[in-house]
């Protein structure tokens, strides 16, 4: 029998729509994680063409060939450039636990744990910048910029007046910010013209430009935050270089200003953070820039490791070595993060820890500027509460943007990355692994003061918010696997 066009364009549609969907099957779940790969299934399976469609476009979080290459190479050179610096020993006073720390972060980043360093913690905006502004004035060689965003405004002008003093008299100034997101904001124009006016390099970091060949992942970004200047003074943390509001109009007319933690490194770990600014631009550039190989001046009462992390680094280091700290501490843990979408080793690792009678308390903002993330955030606060975690919501119109946690009175991280699954997986991120007591107590000093501005969550009245919200969270929840 003779079939029309109707059924012929039919019979094609639903083998094609099962091809798919067997596909699927085979596909997604290959080597990624089961919940990410039910989620995406989800999808596919709802709607198969516009599914694969998407998978396509964001199921990926690899990199392009060439730059797995290149970061393979880059590790091979980040463990020769730090291959003659031994780990310095522990302080007398640190836990026992933390040299198996130390020595995972070492065997999966090549980085040392060094020391004496000094730190000061930054938790003001206009001081942030004018401490970096310092600096940079004293600085003789180089200043190496490396930015998730960068923004001339009235706000920043302190720190890029202080790179164009440095780069008229004769300072190399060199500037890395993430391509995709820089052009996403306002001011770029205006932005690269005074970088480029001022004779400083500047150089698009992951650039989405299929016309050039450079294409990846959508959200595949690079976000560390950090300044080395001659290899002597170091910055990292959470900020981004941009004024409070992040200029966007609907964050103005709601009156939101984002909060950071921005710490000043001097001594031995600079020499760290100037190795994974030089290996970045080696990935964007392919050029090898100066290195600081000379012993910083070094002082202080603080042991430091610089933790990187990204889709170019093997195993998730950022997320193993939280895991460690974590299931490590023995009295109290302090967790500020803006996004906390934890993945479930993370979830059982905090919950287990309040649950044997650890202290741990969670920093989150009352206001999401990221509607999606924040419901997702929030899906999680019922099985927290129930374990024994305090929430602590800083008050809006406040983004509380810090990221830094404590571990009993001796060990800290801070630095770029969040608690959720894009930190871990999907950005380029850069954290501290602090030794010592006196940085705890500038950070739980700088929690204290959130605790003034913000309210405490209780069960009982997270369980009696609106059913839509409740709605919201759970679908949101869905969404956060899609990894």
């Amino acid at each position: 029998m003779e079939l029309t066009l109707t059924q012929a364009l039919t019979a094609l549609f639903i083998t094609v729509d099962v091809a798919l969907r067997l596909a699927a099957i085979v596909v997604v779940p290959y080597n990624r994680r089961p919940a990410s790969a039910i989620a995406w299934l989800l999808i596919i399976m709802i709607q198969p063409i516009a599914g694969w469609i998407i998978f396509g476009l964001l199921g990926n979080n690899r990199l392009s060939a060439g730059r797995r290459k290149k970061m393979a190479a880059i590790q091979e050179l980040i463990g020769e450039s730090t291959l003659d610096i031994d780990d310095v020993e522990p302080l007398p006073v640190s836990p026992e636990w933390l040299p198996g720390v130390v020595a995972l972060n070492r065997t999966l980043s090549s980085m040392p744990h060094v020391g004496p360093t000094e730190a000061v913690v930054w938790g003001e905006f206009d001081s942030q910048l004018e401490a970096m502004a310092r600096r940079i004035d004293e600085a003789e060689r180089f200043v190496h910029v490396e930015f998730y965003l960068i923004v001339a405004s009235e706000r920043t002008e302190v720190f890029f007046a202080a790179l164009e003093r440095a780069a008229a008299r004769g300072v190399t100034v060199r500037v890395l910010v993430d391509h995709l997101t820089s052009v996403r904001y306002p001011r770029r124009k205006e932005t690269v013209a005074r970088l480029e006016a001022m004779g400083a390099e500047l150089r698009d970091m992951l650039p989405l430009r299929p016309w050039k060949g450079q294409w990846q992942r959508l959200d595949l970004r690079n976000h560390r935050k950090l300044v080395v200047i001659d290899g002597r003074v170091g910055f990292t943390g959470s900020l981004n270089l941009i004024d409070p509001s992040y200029l966007w109009r609907k964050n103005i007319r709601r009156g939101l200003q984002w909060r950071d933690t921005w710490v000043e490194f001097t001594g031995q770990p600079v020499r760290a953070l100037g190795v994974l600014f030089w290996s970045d631009w080696w990935a964007e550039t392919n050029e090898l820039v100066e290195l600081a190989t000379e012993t910083p001046e070094s002082h202080g009462d603080l042991n430091a490791s610089v933790v990187p992390s990204g889709p170019g680094f093997e195993g998730e280091i950022n997320l193993r070595i939280f895991l460690e700290l974590v299931h490590a501490a023995e009295r109290r843990i302090t967790i500020v993060s803006p996004y906390f979408v934890p993945d479930e080793a993370m979830r059982y690792a905090i919950t287990s820890a309040a649950l044997r009678g650890i202290e741990v308390e969670l920093f989150a903002s009352e206001i999401g500027d990221q509607f999606w993330t924040y419901h997702a955030q929030r899906s999680y606060y019922e099985e927290l509460l129930r374990a024994g975690v305090k929430i602590t919501l800083f008050a809006k119109p406040t983004v509380l943007h810090s990221k830094f946690m404590t571990f009993d009175e001796h060990v800290s991280v801070i630095g770029s990355s969040n608690i959720d699954m894009r930190s871990f997986g999907l950005n380029f991120e850069v954290s501290m692994l602090i030794e010592g007591a006196s940085m705890v107590a500038q950070l739980q000093g700088m929690a204290d003061g959130y605790r003034l501005q913000s309210s405490q969550l209780t069960l009982d009245a997270w369980m009696a918010r609106p059913r839509i919200a409740q709605a919201f969270d759970s679908i949101a929840r869905l969404t956060s696997a899609l990894q």
